[in-house]
């Protein structure tokens, strides 16, 4: 079996290797036993803290020897174990030395050595295999490749402190995913670490804390769980808060406010409990202090932002606690000068968080300010915060480019700052080029946001329209991802609302006829219903409906046809009919549907629907038809009343729903006048 490291690596080591450690590797081939043994205890010596001798080592076969030792039922317990600490050793050098590791195939013959009776070895194994899983570079899949490895961890669990500290750790970190997370449940791994919650060990009840932060995050089955565990009598709730007092270490307290922050977005825990409002919540707020490290003020920002999003309460006690708003000011100032002149370690330090910073003080600037104009008010008037923002948008770093734009896709929302710091510091100009290139994640915030500054009142709207911005839309409807195609219709949608025949000439020849149409058909609900506001703001206005329903009216007629037909929702089926309803304000228009007795049919239908708002946008499109100050009134109404219409219209006089009642009343008149 060869266990080499890539060829260029090889030859610069190769050039370095000594003949003391070949001699090493040779003695693990020796036939008498004990000096094997004292052949791999003297290995284990010189590599400990020495980097280069670990590559030499590897590189001169030393890895697939130890491993066959390790694996022999012939080697005495104490070979094995001292095998197992020799590669556990080799594991905590570089990165290339994990992936030479795990290419010989470490992982199965130290998950094949826990089955082992030997607690010491067992230990050693798990030790090493730690070392191994926790590397970025290990793919963690390795560990649920076969079934029996979970269940064999847990029942090693309480074996001593050790094997506590080891497999927790493995578990907090090798659970990625939803799978990982239902196979670990699924094999009562809640059940087997409550307990060690309580244990006299601090690393072992971190270790336990972290594997319940991965285990809950985005989890609802685990969170509603462990709301009701109980560690010692006490809910784990409870043991998580007193996790969170001042006199506990801020790891603990972070990892501890991260859980209840997770069971409280999972709906396990109400945002109105006063373990969130009163304990979680300061505790993050607190966390976001210059007290504390870079990366625990990242952390503390970031969960808190989570915690917030989708509670309007909490954010507006946020916003009041502590001066956040102000604090997190501070995290756009790394690397700051004072750093750069004093202390390269500290310069360097700071540069490797101050993308993290920011990516964090934009994602908790974005759930602050996502509901309440006041707190929208008070990010807007903090410390240049546009310009960070603006600056954001370009930044190098994918994430906070992503984090910036969520920023201001929250702040967008407001009808103020649309109309002053949006305008004054033309972000418009900065998001239109991030939208010309940046991936899917980016240009659904972005076309998101794009979606507000094209909103009527938005001063945007216009030198938005002047920079060509309609192509790029309709090019979005295109796209694979059904949030782009939604965003890009909506922006469209925007655009058209009160806009002028040029504009919406300028979509539709844009957007083509095959494409709206082939929207109108999407199997996404929301991209339909999109497609059909921006087809209604399309036909407003007379001369806008008669011009487009001249062009397109007979595939606007089908499409609209087959959506009252279909399955679809009674806010689809609302919308068609107000379609219809706007193209029997037409002139010309109105004939598509006076000559067309399977869609009055359907006008009819509706209008005796058990659907109050159906009745009311098919009554509307009637009253339309019959305006009595329109040519040809007449001949529409007898037509109408042929068809049983004012039969209808009389029951729905009687309407208990007073605005269909005084709908059908209008519509009536027309009749009696």
């Amino acid at each position: 079996m060869a266990c080499l490291l890539e060829a260029p690596l090889r030859i610069s080591v190769l050039s370095e290797v000594t003949a003391t450690s070949r001699h090493y590797v040779d003695r693990l081939f020796d036939p008498d036993p004990q000096k094997v043994l004292q052949g791999v205890i003297d290995m284990k010596n010189a590599v400990i803290g020495n980097n280069k001798q670990k590559a030499n080592l590897i590189v001169l076969g030393a890895v697939p020897r130890l491993l066959y030792l390790l694996q022999q039922g012939s080697s005495s317990e104490e070979l094995r174990t001292e095998c197992a600490v020799v590669l556990g050793s080799l594991a905590m050098g570089t990165e290339n030395n994990i992936k030479s590791l795990v290419d010989c195939h470490i992982i199965p013959a130290l998950l094949q050595g826990l089955l082992c009776p030997d607690l010491i070895f067992i230990e050693a194994c798990l030790r090493c295999l730690r070392t191994v899983l926790i590397s970025p570079v290990t793919p963690v899949q390795l560990l649920y490749t076969d079934p029996s490895v979970i269940p064999h961890l847990m029942s090693l669990m309480n074996q001593s402190l050790r094997t506590q500290e080891y497999i927790t750790q493995i578990i907090s970190h090798c659970c990625k995913t939803p799978e990982h997370q239902t196979v670990l449940f699924n094999h009562g791994a809640i059940q087997s670490i409550a307990p060690l919650l309580v244990s006299p060990s601090f690393k072992v009840r971190m270790q336990a804390l972290k594997c319940f932060s991965v285990l809950a995050y985005e989890n609802n089955q685990v969170s509603l769980t462990l709301v009701n565990v109980l560690v010692d009598g006490e809910l784990l709730s409870e043991v998580f808060v007193r996790m969170m007092q001042r006199d506990k270490p801020i790891e603990m307290q972070l990892t501890a406010a991260k859980c209840l922050t997770y069971m409280c977005r999972a709906g396990a825990i109400r945002t109105d409990d006063c373990c969130i409002v009163l304990k979680t919540l300061p505790c993050l707020v607190r966390m976001c202090s210059k007290e504390h490290l870079l990366e625990q003020r990242v952390e503390g920002a970031e969960t808190l932002a989570f915690l917030l999003e989708p509670d309007v309460e909490l954010q507006r006690i946020a916003s009041v606690t502590d001066q956040l708003v102000a604090m997190l000011a501070d995290y756009f100032k790394y690397p700051s000068s004072v750093s750069a002149i004093t202390d390269i370690k500290r310069l360097d330090h700071d540069l490797k968080h101050a993308h993290e910073l920011r990516q964090a003080a934009f994602k908790l600037y974005a759930s602050l300010g996502s509901n309440d104009e006041d707190i929208r008010k008070k990010i807007t008037e903090t410390e240049n915060m546009m310009d960070r923002i603006v600056s954001g948008l370009s930044e190098s770093s994918i994430k906070v480019r992503l984090a910036a734009v969520r920023c201001l896709h929250s702040l967008s929302r407001s009808v103020q700052q649309l109309r002053t710091s949006f305008h004054d510091h033309a972000v418009w100009k900065p998001l239109m080029k991030l939208l010309q290139n940046a991936p899917d994640e980016v240009l659904v915030m972005a076309s998101s946001t794009l979606c507000n500054l094209l909103l009527e009142f938005s001063p945007s709207k216009e030198p938005i329209l002047e920079s060509g911005v309609i192509d790029l839309l309709c090019s979005l409807t295109q796209s694979e991802s059904p949030a782009l195609r939604v965003n890009g219709i909506w922006a469209l949608m925007n655009m058209a609302f009160q806009g002028d025949q040029k504009v919406k000439m300028e979509i539709l020849r844009s957007l083509g006829t095959d494409q709206l149409f082939c929207l109108l058909s999407d199997t996404d609900a929301n991209v339909l219903m999109k497609t059909l506001g921006l087809l209604r703001n399309l036909l407003s206005t007379r001369p806008h409906i008669d011009q487009i329903m001249s062009s397109h009216g007979k595939q606007i007629m089908q499409a609209v046809t087959l959506i009252l037909e279909g399955e679809n929702s009674m806010d689809i089926k609302e919308q068609t009919l107000c379609i219809l309803a706007n193209i029997a304000d037409g002139n010309s228009a109105k004939e598509l549907i006076m000559t067309n007795d399977d869609i009055l049919q359907k006008i009819k239908y509706y209008m005796g629907h058990s659907n109050v708002k159906l009745q009311l946008a098919a009554t509307f499109c009637i009253s339309n038809l019959i305006w009595n100050e329109e040519d040809g009134s007449q001949v529409r109404q007898d037509k109408l009343r042929e068809m049983g219409f004012v039969d209808v219209l009389h029951k729905l006089t009687q309407a208990l729903d007073p605005n269909l009642c005084d709908r059908a009343k209008t519509a009536m008149q027309q009749y009696l006048a």
